[in-house]
């Protein structure tokens, strides 16, 4: 078991990883994503653990979750309860795996009932939701991409229906006591998802931020089966409230552990608004629609063009900009008009 905060440079490197007393980071590998991993944070709590995330469903993943388990002293019938900060696949589906084989209690944030209701409902299609904000986002060509690629990356990972169980129970904000005595503060932070929820540690001062505050990249917005009206609104209104609490070392779900929730969450907001800026000065010079505006911005810290990204950077790009062109709207910067089933927007 190694301690510090980083292993040899790279935050995805297996292994566990003491970040806290009683804390311990658990990377895991994701299957087709460019994160890369996503940290797991085992809790000590009492004679077993408590997990803050589970991973994604993968046998690589459960295979250094068990050898991390292992360095600790435990196996998986040592965990107490997962606790998820949100429904995407790689935080939720590996609780449910387990849970079937050793019913562990696995506990989600209330607002994420509304999707899972959703996507257990007969004939739901996977990213429907996000390929009908793409047809009146004006990319239909990008559509198509999406549905190839989707059928050409479809693997052991895609059990749609067999990842989507409820939870044991849904988590509302308030105060959760560990058997330990640690208290954690469970805080919803909608924004990423509707549900998303943040837990703060006040007396070890560490927040467990799953992928509302992120140390290098810029969380996607709103990307969830039952979508949000104004998901960039609800990202930034969470900053603000994260902002109010004392400031606490930053446990992210994707990335190294960072010292400071508040300076990262001073960047983000500062990012957001530029991008509002440039969002707004597309609209300015003619883009109409979010998919010109997006084709019109540069993307990712290369300052890469839309066409270059994959299909489904370019779905989170278009989406992304879209949500800055509501929240446009909202604070009354642009016009929107919807018309031949796109969302128009023009300067005011």
């Amino acid at each position: 078991m190694a301690s510090g905060l980083m292993a040899d440079g790279d935050w995805t490197t297996p292994g566990v990883y003491e970040v806290a007393d009683g804390v311990h980071r658990i990377p895991l590998p994701l299957p087709n994503d460019g994160l890369r991993a996503v940290n797991v944070y085992a809790v000590v709590d009492g004679n077993g653990l408590v997990l803050i995330d589970s991973g994604w469903a993968i046998p690589e993943a459960r295979q250094l979750l068990g050898e991390g388990l292992e360095a600790l002293g435990c196996s998986v019938l040592d965990i107490h309860r997962f606790l998820i900060t949100h429904v995407h696949r790689d935080h939720y589906t590996e609780g449910i795996e387990i849970r079937r084989e050793v019913g562990t209690r696995v506990s989600l944030g209330e607002g994420e009932r509304a999707s899972l209701d959703l996507v257990q409902e007969p004939g739901w299609h996977p990213l429907g939701p996000q390929l009908d904000q793409l047809r009146r986002y004006g990319a239909g060509q990008l559509v198509d991409q999406v549905v190839k690629g989707m059928l050409g990356d479809r693997g052991p990972e895609h059990s749609e229906r067999m990842a989507w169980e409820y939870p044991d129970d849904w988590l509302e904000a308030g105060e959760l006591l560990l058997s330990s005595g640690r208290h954690l503060e469970i805080v919803e932070t909608p924004g990423h998802t509707r549900g998303h929820v943040v837990f703060h540690d006040a007396a070890a001062k560490l927040l467990f931020a799953g992928d509302h505050v992120l140390p290098t990249i810029t969380p996607s917005i709103g990307f969830e089966p039952v979508l949000s009206p104004n998901p960039l609104g609800d990202f930034l209104g969470s900053l603000a409230k994260v902002r109010t609490m004392p400031d606490a070392m930053l446990l992210p779900a994707h990335g190294p552990v960072a010292p400071s929730v508040h300076t990262r969450i001073d960047e983000l907001v500062e990012h957001h608004g530029r991008r509002l800026e440039q969002t707004q000065a597309a609209v300015e010079l003619g883009a109409s629609t979010a998919y010109e505006a997006a084709g019109e911005l540069r993307w990712t810290r290369r300052a890469k063009a839309l066409s270059e990204l994959d299909w489904f950077n370019q779905m989170l790009a278009v989406a992304e900009t879209g949500a800055h062109l509501v929240l446009l709207e909202a604070q009354g910067r642009v016009s929107k008009v919807h018309e031949d089933g796109l969302d128009h927007y023009a300067p005011l």
